[in-house]
């Protein structure tokens, strides 16, 4: 069984759709029968990612389009708008999925927060101003699928531009969703996927080969269209190393560095190693 959006011929947009949980989703999506557009930096790149997707699409090239777009840029994201408006009619299921993690630090250079936060945060926001009004317009099932970060709930230190982008994009999200169940006559839903561990270009640092620990993107992408179907907002997804379970007692624990007064991030605070210890013990 698959969500009641995921409809033959309806049409799906993916940014950051040349590689990775990106390209696993079109596949999926042409694979259900859906028409596709694939939206990405790097021509060579989005060219092979249309041939793959083309491959499993009922009517091959025709069901599919790749288009060069830059999401921190407002005016790449209307004219990829328009341009799927003029040739498939309207969106039904966009997939703001482009993100970047060049890494940061705190005091690092102010264009590298920025454009971490244009490309993770400001590409979401843009994307779904940008195609969100018509597609409720159109008056059609249809979905919004944010792809967020586990970084962006817990926010680890390391890299804290990525964090704030992804944490971000999560209230962004939440927002999104409480608007469209209140717009009237509104048949979009917005979802936030919450990626594990996934060996991407992204998560790759120069390997490759699969981590055991990592789940494929194909997992990745398989589960996510497992828990629209079960109507989740979170789709928290987990890998071959952390189990949902961890993941839970790592997100309660972050929460309760406010309703505990604890010091931001405790969870590596030395004084409080061992008390996080015995909290995520509590249900392995």
């Amino acid at each position: 069984m698959t969500h009641f959006a995921f409809t033959a011929g309806s049409v799906a947009v993916v940014t950051g759709g040349a590689a990775g949980i990106g390209l696993a989703a079109a596949k999926r999506f042409a694979q259900l029968g859906l028409r596709v557009c694939i939206a990405d930096l790097g021509a060579d790149r989005l060219a092979r990612a249309a041939k793959e997707v083309a491959l499993l699409a009922d009517r091959g090239a025709d069901d599919v389009m790749a288009l060069e777009a830059d999401v921190s840029r407002v005016e790449d994201l209307r004219r990829l708008e328009a341009a799927v408006r003029d040739h498939f009619g309207g969106t039904d299921i966009l997939m703001n999925n482009a993100g970047i993690q060049p890494g940061s630090a705190m005091f690092g250079p102010a264009a590298d927060w920025e454009r971490v936060l244009d490309v993770n945060l400001w590409g979401a926001i843009r994307g779904t101003q940008t195609f969100v009004p018509a597609m409720i317009a159109r008056g059609r099932p249809g979905l919004v699928i944010n792809t967020g970060s586990k970084q962006g709930i817990t926010t680890p230190p390391g890299d804290p531009a990525y964090n704030v982008s992804k944490a971000g994009l999560k209230a962004f999200t939440e927002a999104l969703q409480h608007e469209l169940r209140n717009t009237p006559d509104c048949r979009l839903s917005a979802h936030l996927l919450i990626p594990g561990f996934v060996f991407t270009d992204l998560a790759a640092h120069g390997r490759t080969e699969k981590p055991a620990g990592a789940w494929t993107p194909e997992q990745t992408v398989d589960f996510m269209l497992e828990r629209l179907d079960a109507g989740d907002f979170y789709i928290l997804c987990p890998d071959n190393d952390v189990p949902r379970s961890l993941d839970e007692r790592r997100i309660l624990w972050a929460a309760g560095d406010i309703v505990e007064n604890r010091p931001p991030l405790s969870r590596w605070h030395p004084d409080y190693k061992q008390a996080f210890e015995a909290f995520r013990q509590k249900t392995d």
